[in-house]
């Protein structure tokens, strides 16, 4: 078992998570709707599922960080 929590990159800083997006039909599977805001920190957690929402190129993104030569 992973217990890692799922890990988003998106370029929306406002995001909806209902946990069961990537189950099709499968709303009734996940939690509520809820909208989170990402803030100065470049990310937010859901409180329902844990998945993390990564603002691209905020100061969170590591990813984008490792590819500049910098």
């Amino acid at each position: 078992m992973n217990d890692t929590p799922e890990i988003i990159r998106t370029s929306k800083v406002r995001n909806a998570c209902d946990g069961a997006s990537d189950i099709p039909g499968g709303a009734a599977l996940g939690h509520p709707r809820v909208w989170l805001e990402i803030d100065e920190k470049g990310y937010v957690d859901c409180g329902y599922c844990d998945r993390r929402f990564l603002l691209i190129g905020g100061p969170a993104d590591t990813s984008s960080t490792a590819d500049d030569p910098e």
